[in-house]
């Protein structure tokens, strides 16, 4: 898919997305690898044949019956690029990061170099985690917007897809007035300092295509999401529900609660969809063969569980015949 050759860009993707995302990189290095620091060549290599693997598993997938035209996969430059040119050569849906992994406050992975590598990989989407709580450090997140803002501006007038991951995590006296429970701070706090923080990034200037957002318990609190992130004049803009690497049962439920609601249009579930199998494999439990397999139910588990949900509320994907 040739996205430098789009022109005139306006806000908002909102056909069906169902994202496997493998971009982890400090955690996937340690938590799997066990690696402190830069990688040797030969671990580098060995990082990037998993994230081959987890790559092999949507195919696997898509072979076996996921939709083709609604998959699509998120990884990084630095292990994935060689994935990012087959799913290109495969007309596949590609994102891949622009952020410094790890950090608390957003960077750009290559510096002043960011726009040089988005048009060397040139990705479907290109995708930014930050983690923003509108009642944080306000320095840091004017910092933030103004980065944000520059790299909004730049997919703009490149005609190239913005894909926004938020994270709000909980500042210290919000978990202490909800004692201390992140689950009561999920349900009771978590939802308001989303629409916030949507809105001042938003007034910043930072316009993404896609948000991607943590998962809500109620109907409601998602439809309030879906209300800010199209305001004045973004009806175009969908959202996604990310797992945050929780269990199957965590998941389901949020896929459920999205689903129900008009203007989510998919998931992005990684770690929950591949962790496992890795671990399978990497310990020699699981052949390469078997390990994809894993990775490939899972994905369709997740497909299957959002589509369904959309049937029983009476939505109907975009693109999707009645």
């Amino acid at each position: 898919m040739d996205n430098s050759a789009v022109v005139g860009k306006s806000v908002g993707y909102d056909q069906p997305l169902y994202l496997l995302p493998f971009d982890h990189r400090g955690s996937f290095e340690k938590g799997l690898f066990g690696l402190e620091g830069e990688p040797t060549p030969e671990q580098a290599a060995r990082v990037a044949d998993a994230k081959l693997l987890v790559y092999q598993g949507l195919l696997k997938a898509i072979h076996d019956g996921a939709p083709k035209d609604k998959a699509a996969l998120l990884v990084d430059e630095e292990f994935g690029a060689a994935i990012l040119q087959d799913a290109h050569d495969r007309e596949l849906i590609t994102a891949c990061p622009a952020e410094k992994s790890g950090q608390d406050e957003f960077d750009f992975e290559y510096g002043e170099a960011f726009a040089k590598h988005i048009g060397a990989m040139n990705p479907t989407f290109c995708k930014v985690l930050v983690r923003y709580n509108p009642d944080g450090d306000e320095a840091l997140n004017a910092r933030q917007r103004e980065k944000l803002r520059r790299l909004s501006d730049h997919l703009t007038r490149t005609g190239r897809l913005f894909m926004f991951e938020l994270l709000v995590p909980a500042e210290a006296a919000q978990l202490w007035a909800v004692g201390g429970d992140s689950g009561r701070y999920d349900q009771e706090l978590r939802p308001d300092l989303m629409v916030r923080g949507i809105t001042a990034l938003q007034d910043a200037g930072v316009e993404p295509d896609v948000w991607k957002v943590e998962g809500l318990d109620r109907a409601e609190d998602a439809a309030r999401l879906v209300e800010v992130a199209r305001r004045d004049g973004r009806g175009g803009v969908g959202l996604v529900v990310l797992g945050r690497g929780q269990d199957e049962a965590h998941v389901q439920a949020w896929l459920k609660v999205a689903a129900a609601v008009p203007g989510f249009t998919g998931f992005a579930v990684g770690r929950t969809s591949f962790w496992d199998a890795l671990k399978g494999w990497l310990a020699g439990d699981l052949t390469r063969e078997a390990a994809a397999a894993q990775i490939a139910a899972r994905y369709r588990e997740w497909v299957d569980t959002f589509e369904a949900a959309q049937r029983e509320a009476g939505q109907a994907s975009p693109g999707t015949p009645p």
